[in-house]
């Protein structure tokens, strides 16, 4: 890995460590660490665990849990007692006092979060909790030993579009919460490329990973202008990305819209979308217009993009 690419993750977690107060000698204004503040949510958030279980999921060495746990235990802040389904397993669960201690903790933390949001402009709090998004969803992904990565792209089939709506509404509402508002935009477009359609000047791809279908786009032609070819609805599962399919698919449309004599591919999406927006910079298009506007639940900013044929 190149060293600016290193220097730059590690100037953010620097930053970030920062910004929430990670490195003060009481989180939030208490007197528990970083690492203790993060023991006592996981017992909060469940009524019981075991040692190996929060080990796992806390990845601590496990004499320093340890020590934590008894801390904890002297403070009366937790109870221990033997399974009933097995005897060599201890579970642990927080008394009334440590219950108290983490619904205190709980309540500052959502306080601080709220004050941080509170002062980034609506458009922007958007943006950023959809960067949020992404980063945990790249950085959580691993790659899966059972796929073979074989991508196929195809023309859409019967069963495509149905399938496409759903995958609309359900992904962008649990990446982005967009209601259904969305949903109707989308089964409008795909309802309309499957009512009428010319084959010739207009296109619905779909894209299978190991046969399963993963991806999709289809190009329709411009409404205020038949010379441009319009791209539309470009979708990848989160557990395909990573294998090159969204610019497979623009590069898909592009090949498409020169072979059908269009002068040019405009698009219309929104700055929350970061990585669809890296994937058409990269295939050449550019920016034309910007313009926000509340659609889908949610303050946005729509831009139009295009990229010159001829």
């Amino acid at each position: 890995m190149d060293s600016e690419s290193v220097a730059s993750l590690r100037h953010f977690n620097r930053f970030y460590t920062r910004q929430i107060g990670a490195l003060d000698d009481g989180l939030l204004g208490t007197r528990f660490t970083l690492t203790q503040a993060r023991v006592l949510f996981e017992l909060g958030t469940r009524k019981v665990s075991t040692f190996s279980e929060m080990n796992d999921e806390l990845r601590l060495d496990p004499g320093y849990l340890s020590r934590i746990l008894r801390d904890f235990a002297t403070q009366g802040l937790i109870s221990r007692r033997k399974s009933a389904q097995d005897a060599r397993r201890v579970q642990l669960s927080l008394t009334a006092k440590g219950k108290r201690r983490f619904a205190a903790l709980d309540d500052r933390a959502r306080q601080e979060a709220s004050a941080v949001l509170a002062q980034v402009p609506p458009a922007k709090r958007t943006r950023l909790l959809s960067a949020l998004g992404d980063v945990q969803d790249i950085l959580s992904q691993r790659p899966e030993v059972s796929r073979s990565g074989s991508v196929l792209i195809r023309k859409h089939r019967v069963g495509d579009v149905g399938w496409a709506i759903e995958r609309h509404a359900l992904l962008y509402f649990a990446e982005y919460r967009w209601n259904e508002e969305f949903e109707a935009l989308v089964a409008m477009l795909f309802a309309r490329f499957a009512s009428k359609h010319d084959e010739a000047r207009e296109r619905f791809w779909v894209a299978e990973l190991d046969g399963e279908r993963v991806g999709c786009v289809f190009v329709v032609r411009n409404e205020e202008n038949p010379a441009a070819a319009q791209l539309r609805c470009l979708l990848v599962e989160p557990q395909a990305r990573g294998f090159g399919i969204g610019r497979r698919l623009v590069e898909e449309c592009i090949a498409f819209a020169k072979s059908a004599g269009y002068a040019r591919v405009v698009l219309w999406t929104n700055d929350v979308l970061v990585v669809a927006r890296r994937i058409y910079e990269a295939a050449g298009f550019k920016l034309i217009k910007e313009e926000p506007h509340h659609s889908f639940g949610h303050d946005l900013v729509g831009q139009v993009w295009s990229l010159e044929l001829r």
